[in-house]
């Protein structure tokens, strides 16, 4: 059964039939899926919920396809983790992590997104799918697409990290590098989407792709009990999560699952391309675009799509904004690791460095409830961490030499659990 009425242009309100579509024809304006809340609230209820899988279709209402998803089928549903430890660091009292870096099934909330595309893609017919991306993306799309048969087109900026590279081409996608940053990748990938007849996931059929977003959002509600987080601090790219996890939260009091949403929502990027920082804190309704210069490659968009929108979020919130260097997004990547033992890629290190500016600042009180998106694994991007890790250290295949490394006062380095490389 459907429950989406059809498209909706974001600025003049125009009402499109569900169709591959993404821009109103009258004002330009951006398309977002618009549904039947009524016909909702009589199918979706706490109770209904008991019974379902603990994945991201447990809320199939609210997301944007009319048959059963075809792929991502143990996609959502991550952990939504208490960090007393983390919290302690940041004098703060209570701190959760949502953790997307062990998302099904390639370590990003990417994943949510493109089981939302894929599955709407093959109900429109297509036989190709493809997408622009900074990394993640890329290894979502090319994972499912081999999934379920479909061709698959992946264009990405030619010095993406290697860990990303190497997880989308182990797929078999037409993986293809452009020598130009993420902007310049999109631009041309918009010019092959007029041309070609293929799902481009971001571009034209991106109404219905962004609203898996939402299901993160639908469970951090659910696993804090069905209270939202008095505040969240989300990564920004193009924008679009920010503005979907708010939709979510939205959507969930209109539904009347959580009491009036007071969360504040706040967005993180890194300070070589903080375009929708730069507005935020400026008060300024104009994104001016940036050449992106951070090693947070999967948030290195200068010219981001929702960025208005994302703004604008961030104002009816009530929230605020902050950008990270690239030797705090080091430090946060550790600082996570080190308390929680979570490895996050260098987005997560730019919210959780964003987040800890932001408590320094007394932006965010240290006695109200706070969410860190964590939306990306570590293991994709090592290279950015492994000059700041301590050598390894190295003893004889004996308990002579391993007791003479205790004597010699490394007992520091042993309690950190410090990995010994033993040698036959």
């Amino acid at each position: 059964m459907s429950y989406v009425n059809g498209l909706k242009c974001r600025e003049c309100g125009r009402e499109y039939p569900k169709d591959v579509l993404f821009v109103c024809e009258y004002c330009f304006g951006s398309l977002e899926v618009d549904y039947d809340y009524a016909k909702i609230k009589k199918s979706l209820t706490k109770e209904s919920l008991k019974d379902r899988p603990k994945t991201m279709w447990r809320y199939a209402e609210l997301l944007p396809i009319d048959k059963e998803p075809t792929v991502g089928l143990f996609s959502g549903f991550t952990p939504l983790l208490k960090a007393n430890n983390l919290a302690r660091v940041l004098g703060v009292r209570e701190l959760y992590i949502k953790d997307d870096s062990v998302n099904h099934p390639t370590l990003s909330f990417k994943d949510r997104v493109v089981s939302v595309a894929i599955s709407k893609a093959r109900e429109f017919g297509f036989d190709t799918v493809a997408c622009a991306s900074t990394g993640n993306l890329a290894n979502s799309v090319s994972s499912q697409a081999a999934s379920c048969g479909l061709r698959a087109f992946i264009f990405i900026p030619a010095d993406l990290e290697a860990g990303k590279v190497v997880a989308s081409q182990i797929y078999n996608p037409n993986l293809i590098g452009i020598e130009g940053n993420y902007d310049e990748v999109n631009r041309l990938c918009s010019e092959i989407a007029s041309k070609y007849r293929w799902a481009f996931v971001n571009i034209n059929i991106r109404p219905y792709y962004a609203e898996g977003s939402k299901s993160m959002g639908y469970e951090i509600a659910e696993q804090l009990d069905w209270k939202l987080p008095r505040h969240i601090v989300v990564p920004s790219a193009g924008g679009s999560l920010i503005t979907k996890l708010w939709k979510s939260f939205k959507e969930l009091e209109k539904l009347g699952f959580v009491d009036k949403v007071n969360t504040k929502v706040y967005c993180a990027q890194g300070q070589g391309c903080a375009p929708i920082v730069t507005a935020i804190k400026e008060k300024s309704d104009v994104i001016r675009p940036v050449k992106p210069k951070t090693i947070a490659k999967s948030l290195a968009i200068g010219n981001p799509a929702d960025g208005y929108y994302a703004v604008d979020t961030v104002r009816k919130s009530k929230g605020w904004a902050e950008e990270a260097t690239d030797e705090e997004i080091v430090e946060a990547i550790k600082l996570l690791a080190k308390t929680e033992g979570i490895f996050t890629e260098t987005a997560g290190g730019v919210t959780l460095a964003a987040a800890k500016k932001l408590i320094e600042q007394k932006v965010i009180p240290e006695d109200e409830s706070i969410v860190v998106c964590i939306t990306g694994n570590g293991l994709k991007t090592q290279e950015v961490v492994t000059k700041s890790l301590p050598k390894l250290t190295k003893i004889k295949p004996n308990l002579a030499s391993f007791e003479e490394h205790i004597k010699n006062g490394d007992r520091q380095k042993i309690a950190e659990n410090k990995v010994i490389e033993y040698y036959i």
